[in-house]
């Protein structure tokens, strides 16, 4: 770790040396919400803003993308890896959290060469988040309101600088051409430890249990009937997994032309909310009620992705609970299964002693 002082005065002459040599992207505002876009101007970024509409991830895992060419008489078939030297400013702590579980699924029986090669070519930049960022945010209940080790540079406002990590070689890479940019001193280092301090009484627990217990509590509830109460709501839309930071469920599509003589495959992102999700040849629908899908989301979040990367799939940012037209929020769903699991635990208790 290497700590830095930029004063913030140097911010526009650095955000525009990065601009001749990287393509640099952050959040921008657009009809009154935040979105990642390219950054032309330090006017453009918004490093304080509420969660993106959609998540830093489709820069590592764009919404569509080609994954090879290929002639039909198979005389030529090869991949396509698109990718460009892409920083990235302002990722909240949680979508770092985020980040490093799509590094983790991405590259643990399979390695995704795409995401692989987007990923190699980004810098993260991420910024301490010194207030809740939303209503709907839990960042803290899911150990996500401090940033994960993946980043390469982390910013934290002092009002009239920004104290900077410097975590990676690539990290120290944006900074070596940027002038004006000094070693912390300890008065520095005392400054940023008590603003990570005071930051922690902001950050209220809103889950009513401790996040260790999420695994095995949803599966103690998998038969419960608060499945069947959100799939009575669930529109089926997807919305809540497109704005999902760890959803990576993709299809795949083949596409020739009028000759049929060359054609393409690309993926795009899919949703295992939506009505063909788990359909299979021959019309069988593995997941055709809404109640399992439900089910299967909020296990996948906070059970599947534990168990196997050991990290829980959900970091907490609030999008899908702000984008759900039928307002079903994790934080609500979470709570709601630990207070039935109470219940159901007395009734067999009454069962036992009777």
């Amino acid at each position: 770790m290497s700590l830095k002082i930029m004063p913030k005065n140097v911010m526009p002459d650095w955000v525009a040396h990065l601009n001749e040599h990287y393509r640099v992207v952050g959040p921008t505002k657009k009809l009154g919400k935040y979105v990642f876009d390219e950054i032309d101007a330090i006017e453009d970024l918004h490093l304080v803003s509420t969660p993106t509409a959609l998540p830093p991830k489709k820069y590592l895992f764009p919404p569509r993308e080609n994954l090879l060419q290929y002639r039909l008489d198979g005389s030529r078939m090869e991949a396509t890896v698109i990718s460009e030297p892409t920083v990235i400013f302002g990722l909240h702590t949680c979508d770092i959290h985020a980040i490093m579980l799509l590094d983790r699924s991405l590259s643990h029986t399979f390695h995704d060469q795409n995401y692989l090669a987007h990923r190699k070519d980004t810098y993260l930049v991420s910024i301490e988040c010194l207030t809740p960022c939303t209503e709907h945010s839990f960042c803290r209940d899911m150990g996500t309101a401090s940033a994960a080790d993946c980043y390469d540079l982390h910013m934290l406002d002092l009002g009239d600088v920004y104290i900077i990590d410097a975590n990676t070689r690539k990290g120290v890479e944006l900074l070596e051409d940027c002038r004006n940019v000094f070693d912390a001193l300890p008065p520095d280092v005392q400054r940023l430890n008590e603003a990570l301090q005071a930051k922690w009484e902001k950050f209220n627990y809103r889950l009513e249990f401790d996040i260790v217990e999420m695994a095995d509590l949803l599966g103690e509830m998998y038969e419960s009937d608060l499945w069947s109460e959100l799939g009575a709501r669930c529109l089926a839309c997807g919305m809540c997994t497109n704005v999902c930071p760890t959803c990576y469920c993709f299809d795949v599509t083949d596409e020739a032309d009028l000759l049929l003589e060359e054609g393409g495959r690309s993926r795009r992102w899919d949703s295992c909310q939506v009505n063909t999700f788990a359909e299979v040849a021959g019309g069988h629908d593995f997941r055709a009620r809404l109640a399992e899908r439900q089910r299967h989301r909020f296990m996948r979040k906070g059970r599947y992705q534990m168990q196997t990367f050991g990290i829980v799939g959900c970091v907490g940012c609030g999008r899908c609970a702000m984008s759900c037209l039928v307002h079903i929020t994790p934080i609500e769903v979470f709570n709601e299964l630990f207070k039935r699991s109470g219940m159901e635990a007395d009734d067999i208790e009454e069962v036992v002693a009777s």
